[in-house]
């Protein structure tokens, strides 16, 4: 199996005097950790560990806190890419984000503030296919697309193909059919990923968001639908954006042959 191609640049680090032996074992472990001040412990080894981006979710998070974390992260691994973030927080960490030379994406549609020293994300050959019921659903959809993209996959999106009228469907699959993997979002009564299921030949990654109302609304009936499906279908929790697109970007990447599933 070929090496993964943060290892080998790692090892060339050290072999060309770039680094101290230990700190490319550290590295190389993936157990390289490193405390923000006094109120973060930071994973840098993931990258190398996992083969998926860092990603930081906002929500919650002290903004200042945020914007130290995310830069430590983009400047000592490249990349990092924060989720659920607010027009304030992104305003700010641009603000920072530009007085320390890092690049920034800010992808309003999925809430999403990619952060970078300006290289790009490697191929890795694996494709995705989005799918959402209606264009409520697009939020969490754009958030598993750029996980997806950010893990090196290509993405090929379909939004409100509909259920009650599936004749909308058909149109809409046909130019995903190449995909690996296919992820569908859907509230209310989620029905469609178990439909998708019944008529592709790849893995289905269903995606309940919190669109209804009333009993078991905000997406508690998608997801128990989704759960009692009789077509086979992996499902993620309600408007797990990210986790879709990250278990997608494996799966698709295994199945284009990068080493690990990994980019």
């Amino acid at each position: 199996m070929p090496p993964n191609q943060s290892v080998q640049d790692i090892l060339s680090r050290y072999k060309n005097g770039e680094c101290s032996l230990e700190e490319a074992a550290r590295v190389i472990e993936g157990l390289r950790l490193e405390h923000v001040g006094e109120f973060a412990c930071i994973d840098l080894g993931r990258g190398v560990r996992c083969g998926m981006p860092e990603v930081i979710l906002a929500e919650g998070k002290d903004t200042a806190h945020l914007a130290e974390i995310a830069m430590r992260h983009a400047e000592t691994t490249g990349r990092c890419v924060i989720t659920r973030v607010s027009s304030e927080q992104v305003a700010h960490i641009q603000s920072v984000a530009k007085s320390r030379n890092i690049a920034t994406e800010y992808r309003e549609a999925g809430r999403v503030l990619v952060l970078s020293n300006g290289v790009p994300v490697k191929s890795s050959g694996g494709m995705v296919g989005i799918i959402t019921a209606g264009t409520s659903d697009i939020r969490v959809a754009e958030e598993a697309k750029i996980i997806a993209e950010e893990m090196g996959c290509t993405v090929r999106t379909a939004y409100d193909v509909g259920a009650a009228g599936i004749h909308r469907l058909f149109p809409a699959l046909k130019p995903l059919l190449d995909a690996h993997v296919f992820i569908v979002c859907a509230g209310r009564e989620g029905t469609l990923p178990s439909i998708v299921a019944g008529i592709v030949d790849k893995p289905v990654i269903g995606v309940p968001v919190s669109v209804g109302y009333g009993y078991m609304g905000e997406g508690r009936a998608a997801l128990a639908s989704m759960l009692q499906s009789c077509s086979v279908i992996t499902v993620v929790n309600i408007d797990a954006g990210f986790t879709a697109g990250a278990f997608a970007a494996r799966v698709a990447n295994l199945g284009a042959g990068a080493p690990g599933g990994q980019p």
